[in-house]
């Protein structure tokens, strides 16, 4: 059902009644200034429904009565909690409550679904976003690191250890396991979600193991999932990066929302990783007991 903002000029449409590529085209529009573009095209988008089981229903296009195109915000929707993500306004549109009108909207909406644990990351120094969802009763949680490793990076020899490949099946039963509260992005069902999924699993010469899960595409590393299960974790994740590299020396790597305070950051920098930007993780309502 179509829900008309109280300022009586902006509609909210649900989603699902737009195609992919008519969805793409607002979104891209809503970016063309924003501080990191991120320009999306249609298989693109799909895919980022997919896997971040984006519900089309619960999200929302801003519009005005006579079909003006104003702006986007999405809705991921799982267990226990909702995910604000994708909102932008048109430039020259802002400034006309229409962010609100669509925070405002996907928070009626998750209430509708009997879910009112939100979560969401917004890019540092984007003042407007912040100071929005803090009027909407958000809180800051903690900074997100977005990295990035090139491939021009002369190679590492791998540290001696005894390193194992595991499957997509073995993989996933460890990222569903014991990681903490994670970033949406970086949660059990996105890597459930993507394609291309493995592993590796190390055990160090003094004893120290741990593994890493991630995803491989066609060009790139990605989807990164650290634990350490013994020792310290930034001596096993330094031999799992060097495992990694050594295995995929020609891959780009682009890996997002790493907590700061992860205590395998240490091993990335020493990798060759560098820091891209910064988001902040925020939440509204309390965290569910369980995922």
């Amino acid at each position: 059902m179509q829900n008309t903002d109280p300022n009586d000029s902006i509609q909210l449409i649900p989603a699902s009644r737009f195609n992919y590529d008519e969805l793409t085209a607002i979104y891209n529009q809503t970016r063309v200034d924003y501080m990191i573009p991120m320009p999306m095209n249609a298989a693109r988008l799909a895919e980022y429904v997919r896997i971040y089981d984006v519900d089309l229903e619960h999200s929302l296009v801003a519009a005005t009565r006579d079909g003006q195109m104003l702006g986007v915000a999405m809705l991921g929707v799982r267990k226990n909690r909702v995910w604000l993500t994708r909102l932008g306004v048109i430039p020259n549109t802002r400034r006309n409550g229409i962010g609100s009108a669509l925070v405002g909207g996907l928070i009626k909406d998750a209430a509708k679904l009997n879910l009112d644990f939100v979560m969401l990351e917004v890019i540092k120094n984007n003042t407007p976003a912040h100071q929005l969802f803090l009027k909407y009763g958000f809180r800051e949680i903690g900074e997100l690191l977005v990295m990035r490793r090139s491939p021009l990076i002369p190679p590492i020899a791998p540290i001696v250890a005894d390193a194992q490949r595991m499957d997509r099946t073995e993989s996933l039963v460890l990222v569903g396991h014991d990681r903490g509260t994670q970033p949406w992005t970086n949660q059990s069902e996105s890597l459930v979600n993507a394609h291309e999924v493995s592993g590796l699993s190390i055990t160090l010469m003094d004893g120290s193991r741990g593994w890493l899960v991630y995803q491989r595409e066609k060009f790139l590393l990605t989807r990164f999932a650290i634990k350490t299960e013994a020792g310290d974790p930034a001596t096993v994740a330094y031999a799992l990066l060097t495992h990694l590299h050594s295995q995929y020396p020609r891959l780009d790597t682009h890996i997002e929302n790493i907590q700061v305070n992860d205590p395998h950051l240490p091993a990335y920098y020493q990798m060759g990783y560098v820091e891209s930007f910064r988001r902040i993780e925020m939440w509204r309502g309390d965290f569910p007991s369980s995922n």
